[in-house]
């Protein structure tokens, strides 16, 4: 090509880089973050506040939005992040033919239609073909999953295609390169990386239940401010007592207590050897009920063993080991993993070995061999796919010496070979020749009448500790499944070896024919997908997502990280790639699902918290408003001053800050949990009335009894109100009996603290300051029996919707 050419090309294809995405303002982003119903909903809270001159609540609500905001803001920019980790792994330079010579260029100058000079170590700059006949060895492992390099040859193959990103391992060629930039698999992976990610479970969750607290603030403001309308009071002094229900009805410290929650979850996490970067991730975690996981390094150990090295009948032979240990040692090309595997066992004959020629590995002979000298005299010693070399085998090592290699041995020798390789291990074929003593050189016809000794099988063993924790997270309600770049074979048998079903195995080629109505079915049947891409792998979790999974996926190359990115929550290891890391919510210090399974657990101790206060303070400010609400209706007077409702509900909230340290029954974490919002709506509308029920029973004792004025009336409800939805903190909290479940010491202490401050505030010359007047003795004869039968009551319709709800 000319530089002529390649300029207008470049001009017309754009640089060779992959994109980032669209740029953005933090602005519009910040907006976007505020958008959140539940944050729409506290930002008016606070403004209420300040208009009622509640500085201090206002200032707090305001805290609370920009503590929650900023935890989301902060993240915006990792997409970008991830994607810019791609660009920095392309070689700055390449060597392309320009005007007729070999020249250097930038890689953000390279162009569709270019010829690459590629040789051993080089980083391919772009999507290529190959041109040159001898072929190449390329180590496509963070592309693909594959643990070895795999063969590219000259032709229009997809197989053999090169991609960018890849490296060369051995081989010298020229490609032409088919695509640049955003058009390549790494810019498509780069492009997965900048778009939005769908909605995780907690986000859809916080959504939801933001929705529900505004159409109840909506229904309850209008209602009441139409009520006394209707009764022709105040229209000023009307208008705040409904804001100020509504900001009662709100949980203003609910992202606080989230953050608080899952931040201590974090650190718990951190101590076992679990990194957070995103707080949301620990509730998705816990959340939970799908892992999807990349075999290499997760349930496997990452590494390449020699498993086996039998003879041809299959039975254990130190010989096939020892003539194995010396052909790697003494070769002298690339080594490979398998090499490296081999010479892992350190044999003690190497010694005694010294090579005098050698027959490196080439891609048509696929074998290499040496030419050696020992002990045992001189001879070849070759190793090599067994395809090619039991064809060039006259005899066979048995226990009774070389023998003729026989129709009979010849069909033994098949067998094994095709045993090892359906349970999924990489074979080599291991053979020698005696030759004379004065040979010195060698040559391909050396290679023929071998005796073979046996065979090496080489495997990706599984983690010690996948099997055990596989169990476990299955016990605790959370499936795994296998997406691997890995074959059928050899990924059968690593899921059998860790206890993981394989009556149906799904190969990228089949996923491919499929429509995402049938990969819906597909994904609920399968627990292994072999040889699937990046892109596939994207569509099995979004798949899983579409049918109401909470989806985690682990992995740590770079095809793993649009699975990473797309999954509810994204799991890599402290050795993956950067941009593995970059796009994964959670990183192990270690390489072991064990990990995971301490996050899980962690993940719904943190939810079971949350979802106590959500519980409680959806039910207990819902029951408190709709009191207020039908009070004003029928009373001569505001059943409390809007100063008063705020005081209240900020007394309530104190008390619940310390929930985050408290206990967590097991049955919260014996199972996957999920934000429900029907449930918190059953919740909230089942146990608000019979709150409701126990303030129109105070109503009727101050009323009634106490023949209560306003300033009574108002001071006796703040007491009841504050004492029974504190103290029901200790009902609500746990599934069974609370006598039975120990709160922590901190809950104990803010709960029993909010209510003794609630109550000494109404009753102290304080009280008067914000329109209370002290209550009689007697009125707390008849709030310790108000409260006790309320809590008795709530015990048991508590039981029975947990029950119902299956938390129990």
């Amino acid at each position: 090509m000319t530089s002529a050419e390649a300029a207008r090309r470049l001009r017309q294809c754009g640089p060779n880089e992959t994109e980032t995405g669209r740029r953005f303002w933090a602005v519009r982003t910040f907006l976007g973050f505020l958008a959140n119903p539940l944050v729409l909903i506290l930002l008016a809270a606070s403004l209420i506040s300040g208009l009622l001159g509640e500085a201090v609540n206002a200032a707090l609500i305001t805290l609370m939005i920009v503590l929650s905001v900023a935890l989301d803001f902060l993240q915006v920019f990792r997409s970008e992040q991830a994607a810019g980790k791609l660009r920095a792994l392309i070689t700055p330079t390449a060597t392309v033919w320009r005007d007729g010579r070999p020249t250097a260029i930038p890689v953000r100058d390279v162009v569709p239609e270019d010829v690459l000079d590629l040789r051993a170590g080089d980083l391919i700059p772009a999507d290529a073909r190959l041109l040159t006949p001898a072929p190449l060895m390329v180590d496509e492992a963070a592309l693909t999953g594959e643990s070895l390099p795999v063969e590219k040859r000259a032709g229009l193959s997809p197989a053999d295609q090169l991609f960018a990103g890849t490296s060369i391992v051995s081989g010298l060629g020229q490609a032409l390169v088919t695509a640049t930039g955003g058009a390549t698999q790494f810019g498509a992976i780069a492009r997965a990386l900048v778009e939005r990610a769908p909605a995780s479970e907690f986000e859809t969750g916080s959504r939801h239940f933001g929705f529900l607290i505004m159409r109840t603030v909506l229904g309850l403001v209008l209602f009441v401010f139409l009520v006394n309308a209707l009764l022709k009071r105040d229209p000023l002094e009307s208008f705040l007592f409904a804001l100020a229900l509504a900001v009662g009805l709100t949980p203003e410290f609910l992202p606080m207590i989230i953050t608080v929650t899952l931040a201590q979850g974090a650190l718990r996490m951190a101590r076992g050897q679990v990194i957070v970067k995103r707080l949301a991730a620990i509730e998705n975690l816990g959340s939970m009920d799908v892992l999807c996981s990349d075999k290499t390094g997760t349930l496997t150990q990452g590494v390449v063993v020699l498993q086996e090295h039998v003879d041809l009948q299959g039975k254990d032979s130190s010989a096939v080991l020892q003539w194995a240990c010396v052909n790697s040692a003494l070769e002298s090309g690339v080594r490979s993993p398998l090499d490296a595997a081999i010479l892992a066992h350190e044999h003690p004959a190497i010694g005694a070995f010294r090579k005098r020629a050698e027959l490196p590995f080439d891609f048509e002979r696929r074998r290499v061999s040496v030419l050696a000298e020992g002990p045992q005299g001189v001879q070849v010693l070759a190793k090599g796919a067994p395809e090619g070399m039991l064809p060039l085998c006259a005899f066979v090592d048995t226990e009774h010496g070389a023998l003729a290699f026989t129709p009979e041995l010849q069909r033994q020798a098949h067998a094994t070979f095709e045993r090892l390789s359906r349970a999924g291990y990489h074979v080599l074929a291991i053979a020698r020749k005696p030759t004379p003593e004065q040979q010195a050189t060698l040559a391909a016809a050396d290679e023929r009448d071998l005796v073979l000794s046996g065979f090496a099988a080489f495997l990706d063993p599984p983690n010690p500790t996948a099997r055990e924790t596989i169990e476990q997270l299955r016990e605790s309600g959370v499936g795994i499944k296998l997406l691997t770049g890995d074959n059928d074979l050899v990924s059968r048998t690593i899921c059998e070896q860790v206890g993981m079903p394989t009556e149906r195995v799904v190969l990228g080629d089949e996923l491919a024919r499929m429509t995402d109505d049938a990969l819906a079915v597909v994904v609920e049947r399968a627990s292994v997908f072999a040889r699937v891409s990046p892109a596939q792998k994207n569509r099995v979790i979004r798949a899983l997502k579409r049918n109401r999974h909470v989806v985690g996926y682990i992995g740590d190359g770079i095809n793993d990280a649009p699975s990473l990115h797309a999954a509810d929550v994204g799991i890599s290891v402290s050795g993956g790639v950067d941009v593995a890391k970059a796009a994964a919510d959670i990183i192990l210090l270690e390489r072991s699902l064990a990990a995971v399974y301490r996050g899980v657990i962690e993940g719904r101790r943190s939810f079971g918290n949350i979802t106590k206060y959500v519980l409680m303070g959806s039910s207990s400010n819902f029951g408190n408003m709709l009191s207020m609400a039908a009070a004003s209706a029928f009373l001569p007077f505001l059943p409390l001053l809007p100063v008063q409702i705020l005081l209240n509900n900020f007394l309530y909230d104190l008390s619940q800050l310390t929930i985050p340290t408290d206990n967590v029954d097991a049955s919260y974490i014996a199972r996957p949990r999920r934000w429900d919002t029907g449930m918190v709506q059953r919740f909230m509308f089942g146990l608000g009335p019979v709150s409701s029920l126990y303030d129109f029973l105070t109503f009727a004792v101050l009323l009634g009894v106490f023949h209560a004025g306003p300033e009574l009336f108002r001071a006796g409800w703040f007491i009841e109100s504050l004492a029974t939805q504190t103290l029901v903190i200790f009902v609500v909290r746990t599934a069974g009996s609370p006598l039975r479940s120990r709160p922590s010491t901190a809950l104990c202490l803010s709960v029993l603290g909010s209510t003794l401050v609630g109550i000494g505030l109404a009753l102290s010359p304080l009280g008067t300051i914000v329109g209370f007047t002290p209550v009689p003795p007697a009125f707390f004869g008849a709030l310790a029996l108000l409260t006790a039968t309320y809590l008795a009551i709530v015990d048991r319709l508590k039981r029975r919707f947990y029950r119902a709800s299956g938390w129990q």
